[in-house]
């Protein structure tokens, strides 16, 4: 089985931002969209993913920090018997990946694993072993599932409900997180593999996708908007998008090109509470062949020197 430390590239004292930092950089790398020609590459982020699941939890990471399970979470000495037991027979690390259509979107799935020998996980071992103590192991849960969902630019925005398809078929509305990213995990507990002590858990990577001109700071979405000579010199109401509805705008007379105005409360939903702004830079659109405007042009002269600032 693989070493978690080493599949996210961190050392074993990393801190828990080091981790999601390592975590998010490779999840973008190797996730399916970006590598639909390369399979090893879906093998290596179900891996990352796994590996982070792992380290992400402190109890885990504790655990396998003192040798107690290995790197797929499973006991390093299932009979409670010292050291050396070694990993159980079926649990390595290169289990089988299949992809499922997930909402669209490619989703890894692992196989379960089999107890070992079979029945150990639901009725312990009922003979032959009274050198090694008295106490059962406990049943194994299932394995975990991983999925891929890129989610569109303002459903990210408004954290609009996900409807997503699992892999049993079953059918969700998938609630976002405020300050959702890339990179952002959601587990769902239960919707994994079944296993003899449960089911496993479903854990949800989120890639938010690109707008046609919307983009992302921060918390706040920028949009660069045209606007006419008219609308400038004059000023007056223009119509803007937002990533909920369209809204009306003021733009002062006298505006220049890269003049920012700010709608508030209309970016991305804040973790702590509240929303972003939308920062709408102004950009003077002059048509190329307006006979009209350059006769205007021709016969008014600009007394001012607008570069006078920059010392030329």
């Amino acid at each position: 089985m693989a070493d978690p430390y080493q599949t996210l590239g961190v050392g074993r004292t990393a801190s828990e931002a080091d981790i999601k930092k390592a975590y998010r950089k490779l999840a973008k790398e190797l996730h399916p969209d970006r590598n639909k020609d390369n399979p090893k590459a879906s093998e290596k982020f179900s891996q990352v993913t796994n590996a982070y699941d792992l380290l992400n939890d402190k109890e885990k990471r504790a655990r396998f920090d003192r040798g107690e399970i290995d790197g797929d979470g499973n006991p390093t000495s299932p009979f409670g018997y010292g050291g050396g037991a070694g990993p159980r027979p079926g649990a390595g690390g290169g289990g089988f990946r299949q992809q499922f259509d997930f909402g669209g979107e490619g989703a890894d799935m692992s196989d379960i694993f089999e107890g070992m020998f079979g029945g150990a996980g639901r009725g312990g071992f009922n003979g032959g072993f009274g050198g090694f103590g008295g106490g059962r192991r406990a049943a194994q849960k299932g394995a975990n599932l991983a999925y891929a969902l890129k989610v569109p630019f303002t459903d990210a925005a408004t954290l609009s409900p996900q409807r997503v398809t699992l892999g049993d078929g079953k059918t969700i509305d998938l609630k976002l997180p405020a300050g959702v990213e890339s990179g952002t995990q959601m587990r769902l507990g239960g919707k994994g593999e079944p296993g003899p002590g449960g089911a496993g858990d479903a854990i949800v990577t989120i890639e938010v996708g690109p707008h046609a001109f919307f983009t992302r700071d921060g918390d706040d979405v920028r949009l660069d908007l045209p606007i006419s000579l008219t609308e400038a010199v004059l000023g007056g109401k223009v119509k803007v998008p937002t990533v909920e509805r369209p809204v009306m705008l003021t733009v002062p007379k006298g505006t220049t090109s890269g003049r920012t105005l700010r709608l508030k409360g209309k970016g991305f939903h804040r973790k702590e509470g509240g929303r972003g702004d939308q920062l709408i830079t102004l950009v003077i659109d002059i048509p190329a062949d307006d006979a009209a405007l350059q006769r205007f042009a021709a016969e008014w002269t600009d007394e001012r020197n607008p570069r006078a600032a920059l010392g030329v």
